[in-house]
């Protein structure tokens, strides 16, 4: 097995995104950030993490 993570909790998907845990977990509950339940764990996959992020770069919120 690789030794890159598959997948994140969500204080690790926060640091990376760089917003508060509260606002993360707001987030996971609103379908904002991916998420998987495992067991009691919230999980966020890295696959679909990136690929949120990789889609964000659409161009919104800059200058003409």
């Amino acid at each position: 097995m690789s030794d890159q993570a598959t997948v994140l909790t969500v204080d690790e998907a926060a640091a990376i995104l760089r917003i508060g845990r509260s606002a993360a977990y707001a987030a996971v509950k609103a379908g904002e950030i991916p998420s998987i339940k495992v067991g009691r764990r919230l999980l966020v996959p890295v696959c679909r993490l990136r690929a949120l992020l990789e889609g964000a770069d659409d161009g919104e919120g800059q200058a003409p």
